[in-house]
């Protein structure tokens, strides 16, 4: 049983920090609840139209999430770089696939006219 001590001590002090802020949470907020605060936040200026009125096409989310997927997949590309050296051959033929693939998905996208604004 002394073994897991470590893990009941950790798992204490986790409840017991989030208990502290959201106790300390409720006691630090602001009370009151202004006109201001159910209003759109545009820069200080007044809004001209409800937010609800502005309806986003679909293909605006979609251009978003491939730009986060292929923004993550190039970040594997700066480790690969640095050990380059280190990897010779096999790391070479293992990033061609990777790049194969990622070429592949985005010549999918690109034909399925999932990038174009209009």
């Amino acid at each position: 049983m002394a073994n897991y001590l470590p893990i009941l001590v950790f798992i204490l002090v986790a409840v017991l920090f989030l208990a502290a802020s959201l106790i300390a949470a409720r006691l630090l907020r602001d009370a009151g609840m202004g006109r201001t605060n159910r209003e759109p936040y545009e820069c200080g200026n007044e809004p001209e139209t409800l937010a609800l009125d502005h309806r986003f096409s679909i293909r605006y989310y979609l251009i978003a999430v491939l730009f986060v997927i292929f923004d993550v997949e190039t970040v594997f590309l700066f480790p690969w770089a640095v050990m380059f050296d280190q990897l010779a051959l096999f790391g070479f033929i293992e990033m061609m696939i990777f790049i194969a693939i990622l070429v592949v998905g985005y010549i999918y996208v690109w034909k399925r006219g999932a990038l174009n604004w209009a």
